[in-house]
């Protein structure tokens, strides 16, 4: 008889293509996250005409979906802990393209309000889900650069409805655009329903049956183990049964505040110049087009940023590579102010902006992976999203009160410097409190701030 450890097993072999396809289906799946978490962004110029509504108006259809994430993602984190990340996640998606689809039939605000929500709801479940199992099913070696490629989805998503909304909105009306982003992920929740294994890793944790995890693990290598064989848990791993405990306990209390503030003003940031963005250009004398393509292309920069993030962050330690990342995007926020009036310049100017706090967004869900341990990391990464979604619920209405209160687009960028600095300063505590063990440090350029 022999014994396993499933997090040694897979550090220890080459990354198969049964976990590529994980990996693919996850990309897949955080995709359709974004753009149905976007996509009101791009229909609001078309909504506020055709409906003859404010912004203010507007912000509570826009906020509706935020608010639900965050109640989402703080339910959905200790359920996934309790009955598995897989169901969890198929129900969300489901659930999600569901509720977009049926948004199309909304004739007031008020039902779209309602649609909105409870999307909203579900789609807080998706990217935590995605995160803990891309997690237990990555080896050491890549898994933060995993975590950020399929994160990087998002950003591609809502790029992607941008530039859907622009080209069906003009040929189709504003419902098109519902009905194709949200039947999409109803029918790809059959597909990972039938194709996406639950974490061996919270199997073994749950003490499930044995053959289910013996299949899978063949299904990486095979003839990795068979009924003789016996797995185990990591020692350092966490037995509490109640993953809020864990969670809130004094070994993980401050670094789970570091980790769930930063997002917090990450994703005011983010949100406030997605949702809001668009529309802010247009009221500067810019096209309808050129409004929805700077939205987009301020999405876009986030993939490449993403990827560039989980790259560094498993070469150097990643509190540093995030926080040089931060003040990078916070620089480009004050040199995107003074170039607004430019249309080309503008669009390198957002496209880097994107690039840094995308990017950089989509390395917290690595670094706070990395941070849980396997008996609370779903409601680790649900909250810090759950929170962080608060942050976002809040960019909604800030957004509509600085434009009715007629700020320009200089303004906002300068006021959305206080969330950047906080990023910067608070994953600086972060690495500081724990003092991680060291990786290769990045030379000259950060060394001082060791």
């Amino acid at each position: 008889m022999s014994t396993m450890n499933i997090r040694e097993f897979l550090d220890k072999n080459k990354t198969s293509p049964y976990q590529f396809m994980i990996i693919g289906l996850m990309f897949l799946t955080v995709i359709m996250d974004g753009i149905d978490v976007a996509i009101m962004g791009f229909l609001t110029p078309e909504l506020k005409r055709q409906w003859g509504i404010s912004n203010l108006e507007m912000a509570p259809v826009l906020g509706s979906a935020l608010f639900g994430l965050a109640i989402g993602a703080m339910i959905a984190g200790p359920v996934a802990d309790k009955v598995g990340r897989k169901l969890v996640l198929v129900c969300c998606v489901f659930t999600f393209g569901f509720f977009t689809l049926i948004g199309a039939t909304s004739e007031t605000t008020t039902s779209l309000i309602i649609y909105r929500f409870i999307a909203g709801l579900a789609m807080g479940g998706v990217m935590p889900q995605a995160a803990t199992l891309i997690t237990e099913y990555s080896p050491a070696r890549s898994k933060s650069l995993f975590i950020t490629i399929v994160f990087a989805g998002f950003t591609v998503g809502a790029a992607s409805g941008g530039f859907i909304a622009s080209w069906m909105i003009t040929h189709y009306g504003w419902q098109s655009v519902l009905l194709v982003c949200g039947g999409m992920p109803v029918v790809f929740s059959l597909v990972l329903a039938f194709l996406l294994p639950e974490s061996m890793i919270f199997m073994v944790f749950k003490k499930k049956p044995k053959h289910k995890i013996i299949a899978i693990l063949n299904r990486i290598k095979p003839y990795a183990a068979n009924n003789d064989t016996t797995f185990e848990l990591s020692k350092n791993v966490v037995q509490d049964s109640n993953p809020i405990s864990v969670v809130l306990s004094k070994q993980y209390i401050v670094g789970s505040f570091c980790l769930w503030l930063t997002y917090f003003a990450g994703l005011f940031l983010v949100y406030l110049l997605g949702s809001w963005l668009p529309t802010i250009i247009e009221e500067a004398g810019f096209s309808l087009q050129q409004a929805a393509i700077i939205g987009a292309v301020f999405q876009l920069g986030g993939p490449l940023g993403s990827v560039c993030m989980g790259w560094f962050m498993d070469r150097y330690n990643p509190n540093i590579v995030l926080a040089v990342t931060f003040s990078i995007g916070a620089f480009f926020l004050i040199l995107m102010s003074y170039l607004s009036i430019y249309y080309a310049l503008l669009l390198v100017t957002v496209f880097l902006v994107g690039f840094c706090f995308n990017g950089g967004n989509t390395g917290m869900n690595a670094l706070s992976s990395i941070f849980f341990p396997v008996s609370a990391r779903a409601t680790g990464n649900s909250w810090m999203h759950g929170i962080g979604r608060v942050g976002a619920i809040l960019s909604a209405y800030a957004g509509a009160l600085m434009l009715d209160a007629g700020w320009g687009l200089n303004q906002v960028l300068l006021f959305l410097l206080i969330p950047a600095t906080m990023m910067v300063v608070l994953v600086m505590v972060k690495k500081i409190w724990y003092q991680q063990p060291k990786k290769t440090e990045i030379p000259a350029l950060i060394g001082a701030l060791e």
